[in-house]
């Protein structure tokens, strides 16, 4: 068989119910779907919130999912209370409606912690994907943190990045046995794209007229939209993309999120510089390519701290603190906060200080190999046989 995967035990192949409800999840589960979907042994079922809707559907198309449920909870400045209650509610139906063997949720969102109190309401087995990250700071990123620590308690298997986020799991008192390092799931959708791309290239063609109108200046790619940087946070870096862009040699290419708190600051700081591009936010694939074209990354996101090292790219981080603490210590990434000052300072250096730049851009990508997905297909596998 494919993959080297083993023949059925049993013709009821097992249900697993996937839940998700934002792009970054969307990525990091649809290698995870494709996966369960090709294997005999389960009978994947897929839930989205909708908790982001149009960023997510982006996303299910270039991956070619179809939900099986749609929650479509999306309202304009809904509260975390109420997002989290219509979460909960809305996830308990599906979940007596589809009578899953086993829930799978992703990362720390509000529809991953809500995924999992529903299947533990109903004394069904969670698993973690992206399990053990930590900050160690409940406010940084909030709610997030406290999201991921809810689960935590709760899962049943933990699919951990890495040694480090394993050993955080240890620490909180989680059974060793109970949590498997397997590498993160963003590498292999980056591979995906990327080897779509090559067959395709049309699916980012889309950034061709800005890579023209920037050719010969060294672009920085930038994505903003955490929380705990509304307000001051999101001036002081529109502020320090300001001061980047007046380089002549220097462009800056941001996805604005479609969130008002970043759009409004940074529409009215940023709109009508000649070498900063405001645009809307990309798809999977054209965020693929821009992190090939761009020399650095200038992020609050936990995800681009996994991608843009697998292509080489340095990240510094505008927050003050990072559950991702692999990528700082294998030197791909640099914690920066949200000074102006430092954010300028910082991206300086690695544009005029070469030595520096290469040390970040050649430093071992710690979060995996692409291949996490068939490592967590055969670990719910394994789980099953032995509770057979």
């Amino acid at each position: 068989m494919p993959g080297g995967m083993t023949a059925p035990t049993s013709k009821i192949p097992a249900r697993i119910l996937v839940v998700f409800g934002t792009r970054p999840e969307a990525i990091k589960m649809f290698p995870v779907i494709h996966a369960l979907k090709a294997d005999p042994r389960f009978e994947c079922v897929v839930c989205v919130s909708a908790q982001h809707r149009q960023m997510l559907d982006q996303v299910l198309e270039i991956a070619g999912i179809v939900p099986d449920h749609d929650l479509d909870v999306m309202q304009p400045d809904q509260t975390l209370d109420a997002l989290t209650a219509n979460l909960l509610t809305g996830l308990g139906k599906v979940m007596d409606a589809a009578r899953p063997d086993r829930v799978i949720v992703q990362g720390d969102t509000a529809t991953a912690m809500a995924g999992a109190l529903a299947a533990y309401y109903r004394k069904l087995p969670v698993d973690h994907v992206e399990a053990g990250l930590r900050s160690s700071n409940i406010y940084h990123p909030w709610p997030e943190e406290v999201n991921r620590k809810i689960i935590g308690a709760m899962a049943s298997l933990h699919f951990a990045p890495t040694e480090t986020s394993r050993n955080a799991l240890v620490k909180e008192n989680v059974d060793p046995a109970r949590v498997h390092v397997t590498g993160n799931t963003v590498i292999d959708a980056l591979h995906w794209v990327t080897a779509e791309i090559e067959r395709e290239p049309s699916l980012a063609a889309g950034l061709a007229e800005l890579e023209t109108r920037f050719s010969g200046k060294r672009i920085i790619g930038v994505t903003s939209h955490r929380r705990e940087n509304f307000g001051e946070g999101m001036e002081q870096i529109a502020a320090a993309i300001r001061t980047i862009a007046e380089r002549p040699d220097t462009a800056v290419i941001f996805p604005v999120h479609l969130n008002p708190n970043v759009r409004k600051v940074m529409n009215e700081r940023l709109s009508g510089l000649d070498n900063v591009a405001l645009i809307e936010p990309l798809d999977y694939p054209h965020f693929a390519r821009l992190l090939a074209i761009a020399e650095i990354m200038l992020t609050d996101s936990g995800g681009v701290q996994e991608e843009a090292p697998a292509l080489g790219k340095p990240v510094l981080v505008m927050r003050e603190t990072t559950e991702r603490p692999e990528g700082v210590a294998a030197g791909t990434a640099k914690l920066v906060g949200t000074s102006a000052e430092t954010i300028v300072s910082e991206i300086s250096t690695l544009l005029d200080d070469r030595e520096a730049y290469e040390a970040m851009a050649r430093a071992h990508n710690p979060f995996g190999d692409g291949q996490t997905s068939r490592r967590i297909v055969e670990l719910l596998a394994d789980e099953i046989r032995h509770q057979a």
